[in-house]
């Protein structure tokens, strides 16, 4: 992404595509009393399967021209949809949402954490993520340079001192995952046994389960994909005449040979990840922002105990921040054509409540498609648009995700 594509976003394993590779691979495995090992390892045959699908998508400039054929409604409200997602996500992670068995959702329970002695470990993180979003909002209007990490920097040194804690540090596990990495991911999809497991074996349910998986971490990737990438793009005001990222094809390509390495390396789907916004935020607008965000996280493979030392209540500040900055393109859809408002709305409010950004771009896109054919506005353009509808409903029905 650094050097072809030279854009400022960064890719890692999608977080909801490995909760699905735990699914489809790990847990049927876990059930049936076979080793887990095989499920893992037949599992990224899969994700290199559909990383070669993606590939060859990508080069043939298919992927490009399914990006391009999104309904100019859904491309404006896809960044302010990611915006809203990625707050959620910041909000949920430090506890200023929390779980309620007859609302699904609430604010922090202060009072209650107050009654039960849980301040510290519930209230206190969600307050002071609070207090680092103002301080970011306040330090951005009197242009202050480097207000998030002024923010993270500060919230980190509020949360010991007010805790009373010091932070821990176990470089035990390092050593381990080496090891594991070594003898068990970097070597599955080169065994036999690897491939006889995933299209022939119990753990799968045979070849046409195989082949439904490769259609389906193809589909919510190219989705997922596309749709940071245009959000991210549109943060950063990285948009064509035409309302498409920069070099998207490019883009696409770098993400698709992402997939492959990290089927080989042993994780699941890799991704364009929709966190890139946060470096966008902060002014990333070329691939020194991924060159720079690739180099810390090899670092990171040698000492991700110091990543716990920062909190999770003065890195939400940050994602909460960057969901205000995104939601404005919103702004841009036309809101007196129900055409385009209502698609445009399902995928802004379907990617947070359905935690996934392929799922909102689904939903508005099967909207866009039933409303423009009753509607009799219907055309040769629309089929493309039509087509991807037609492969979510089925993703929709045949897949549980």
């Amino acid at each position: 992404m650094a050097f072809y594509a030279r854009m400022p976003f960064a890719q890692a394993c999608g977080m909801g595509l490995n909760s699905f590779f735990f699914v489809s691979f790990i847990l049927p495995a876990m059930l049936s009393g076979s080793d887990v090992v095989d499920g893992y390892q037949a599992g990224l045959v899969i994700i290199l399967v559909s990383g070669l699908v993606f590939l060859i998508l990508s080069l043939t400039g298919l992927r490009t021209y399914i990006a391009k054929a999104l309904p100019d409604c859904l491309k404006k409200a896809i960044s302010a949809g990611i915006g809203l997602f990625i707050a959620f996500l910041g909000f949920q992670n430090v506890g200023i949402i929390q779980d309620n068995q007859y609302t699904l959702v609430q604010f922090v329970d202060i009072n209650g954490a107050l009654d039960n002695g849980t301040f510290k470990e519930i209230a206190l993180p969600a307050l002071l993520a609070l207090l680092g979003f103002l301080t970011i909002a306040v330090l951005e209007k009197f242009r202050v340079k480097g207000s998030v990490l002024i923010s993270i920097a500060g919230v980190s040194v509020l949360y010991y001192l007010c805790t009373w804690t010091v932070p821990t540090f176990d470089m035990g596990q390092i050593g381990q995952s080496f090891k594991d990495f070594g003898e068990i991911g970097i070597t599955g999809v080169f065994q036999p046994q690897s491939w006889k497991d995933a299209f022939t074996g119990p753990v799968i349910g045979g070849a046409l389960s195989a082949v439904m998986l490769v259609i389906t971490f193809c589909l919510v990737d190219m989705f997922d994909t596309i749709g940071t990438l245009y959000g991210t793009a549109s943060q950063a005001n990285l948009l064509d005449q035409n309302g498409d990222p920069i070099d998207v094809d490019k883009c696409m390509t770098c993400d698709s040979v992402a997939t492959v390495a990290g089927a080989v390396c042993g994780t699941s789907t890799c991704t364009t990840f929709v966190e890139s916004a946060a470096g966008v935020g902060a002014g990333g607008r070329t691939g020194l922002t991924s060159l720079v965000t690739a180099i810390c996280f090899a670092i990171c493979l040698f000492l991700s105990p110091l990543a716990s030392v920062v909190p999770a209540c003065a890195t939400a500040p940050a994602l909460i921040y960057v969901g205000v900055l995104m939601m404005k393109g919103f702004a841009k859809v036309d809101m007196d054509d129900l055409r385009s408002s209502v698609p445009a709305f399902l995928a802004l409010i379907m990617m947070p409540l359905t935690y996934s950004i392929s799922n909102g771009i689904g939903i508005g896109a099967i909207a866009y498609t039933l409303i423009t054919l009753v509607t009799g506005k219907y055309t040769k353009k629309d089929i493309p648009i039509t087509i991807i509808s037609i492969l979510f409903v089925l993703k929709f029905i045949f897949v549980t995700m």
